[in-house]
């Protein structure tokens, strides 16, 4: 782990947006947690009814999209590839979704939801690196995936 890493133990929200260049309303990630390295980390989103998704899904009874949790897994994931990397490897302009693996939704998230994504990376070939993913609700699992990002 690198020592901005552990000294701070927490990646904040202006950190997270000097790390990947998403923006609101596709921010999705509000704070990154339990840090190591680029190994795992657990993201956090906190969902509120007055975000843009709800006035259409669904305006009777909101849910969040499970597409949007699979993209606030790659972000997660995306910090902390950011994050990890030594003084050499600092050039890096972004990191890119590349695949979605083994997608499943268990349970519907709706506004008044923490979600906590959990990320731990599976595999890392040369600038490609692969995570499996879960999304939890006060420790329930709703979501779950693998996901590839490549470096450029």
């Amino acid at each position: 782990m690198s020592e901005a890493t552990t000294a701070l133990g927490v990646i904040d929200i202006q950190k997270i947006m000097a790390s990947i260049p998403h923006r609101y309303p596709f921010l999705l990630v509000d704070r990154v947690v339990e840090i190591d390295g680029d190994n795992s980390g657990v993201g956090i989103k906190n969902v509120t009814v007055n975000e843009p998704q709800f006035t259409g899904h669904f305006p009777e009874r909101p849910v969040f999209p499970g597409v949007l949790m699979i993209e606030a897994m790659a972000q997660t994931a995306g910090v902390l590839v950011v994050n990890a990397r030594g003084p050499e490897e600092k050039s890096v302009q972004t990191v890119l979704f590349t695949t979605i693996d083994k997608a499943k939704f268990r349970k519907p998230v709706t506004p008044g939801d923490q979600l906590r994504f959990h990320l731990t990376k599976l595999a890392r070939k040369r600038n490609i690196f692969f995570y499996r993913g879960e999304a939890r609700v006060d420790g329930v699992l709703v979501a779950e995936a693998e996901i590839s990002a490549m470096v450029v």
